[in-house]
């Protein structure tokens, strides 16, 4: 597989990778290798950074759209993501708001549609 895909599946920073890794073909094997044992490098990245944005939205528990909205638009670091949580800047409680509502919503959504196929 392309390297970008194998770093989605990472969870890590394509950019940020070491450029042999970049610069290869990842195999099946190859990944689950890197999934199951990470090297230093991995283990670095997974918990210093820079963060895709996925991973950066999940940490800061708000949707990747609601990152745009916020103005982050590039990958951050674990202290960055820190320093954000800290300041908790206006954007992100009201787009951390917006995500529980989502979350409720669609919870609320799936009980109903349970409760209709018991039915």
């Amino acid at each position: 597989m392309k390297p970008a895909t194998a770093a989605k599946k990472l969870g890590v920073y394509l950019e940020a990778t070491p450029a042999e890794f970049r610069e290869g073909v990842v195999t099946r094997a190859e990944l689950n290798a890197l999934q199951t044992d990470p090297p230093q490098w991995l283990r670095d990245l997974r918990r210093d950074g820079p963060h895709p944005r996925p991973v950066v939205a999940a940490k800061l528990g708000v949707s990747i759209a609601g990152l745009a909205r916020g103005g982050v638009t590039e990958p951050l670091t674990t202290e960055q993501i820190e320093a954000l949580k800290q300041e908790q800047p206006e954007w992100l409680a009201k787009e951390r708001t917006t995500q529980a509502e989502v979350r409720k919503e669609t919870a609320r959504i799936k009980q109903r549609n349970a409760e209709r196929d018991a039915q």
